[in-house]
């Protein structure tokens, strides 16, 4: 997760600032650099866009040069899946949460087949706006992947992954699960018949919650070593 250029950690109180165990700050292409060196696929989360429909743009170019990303940026609209998939990355994701409904979902398709579609699910069920046809998760899933979308997230929301709804949805396609996953849980996915998990960077990086309650102010990405 990347807020104001700063990398981030899940809390009970929302994303924190990640912390080195020394006390220092990450630096996100180094983070990215050493993910990529160890995995195929990152899964990048911009809570400015997510929260803000501000996404770091210039942030992601950057960081896509030298990485296979999936951004997660908060996408409303077409046109703003569209601005992800500019600067460099894999694939945009469009998520339940945010997407404004099956029009936007089907011009977003229209205008690019790189994408991805997040089924946010919390305590209270399927987290979605009213104009979204249908409550169920699967049957969600499912209307997605007829518009074309073939890779689908399943990401439980401080809940426990519902396997059997995993399964239902993997049945159905590539499916992938996100949110409350956990790098331990690999049986759990194999066994639901998933493609993937994603889980978060703190395990990987032996990263510690920051005190503060959010990031330093950060205008424009810093330059890499190598450039000028």
């Amino acid at each position: 997760m990347l807020q104001q250029g700063e990398v981030c950690l899940p809390s009970e109180h929302g994303p924190v600032p990640a912390q080195t165990p020394e006390g220092g700050s990450y630096d996100p292409f180094d983070v990215v650099d050493r993910l990529a060196a160890e995995y195929p696929l990152i899964y990048l989360v911009d809570l400015d866009g997510v929260e803000r429909a501000e996404p770091q743009l210039d942030f992601l170019q950057e960081l896509s040069r030298d990485a296979t990303l999936w951004v997660d940026g908060g996408v409303r609209t077409a046109d703003q899946a569209i601005d992800i998939l500019v600067t460099g990355a894999q694939r945009a994701v469009l998520s339940s949460a945010t997407l404004r409904g099956p029009p936007e979902l089907r011009r977003a398709w229209r205008l690019s087949t790189e994408l991805v579609f997040e089924v946010e699910i919390n305590a209270d069920g399927l987290v979605a706006p009213s104009t979204w046809t249908t409550r169920d998760p699967v049957a969600l899933a499912g209307e997605v992947r007829q518009v074309g979308v073939d890779h689908v997230v399943v990401s439980p929301r401080e809940i426990e992954p519902d396997w059997q709804l995993v399964q239902r949805i993997a049945s159905q396609g590539p499916t992938w699960v996100d949110g409350s996953f956990e790098a331990s849980e690999q049986g759990n996915l194999q066994a639901a018949g998933a493609k993937g998990g994603v889980f978060h960077i703190a395990a990987f990086l032996g990263a510690v919650l920051s005190d503060r309650e959010g990031p330093a102010p950060s205008p424009s990405p810093a330059l890499r070593d190598d450039e000028t």
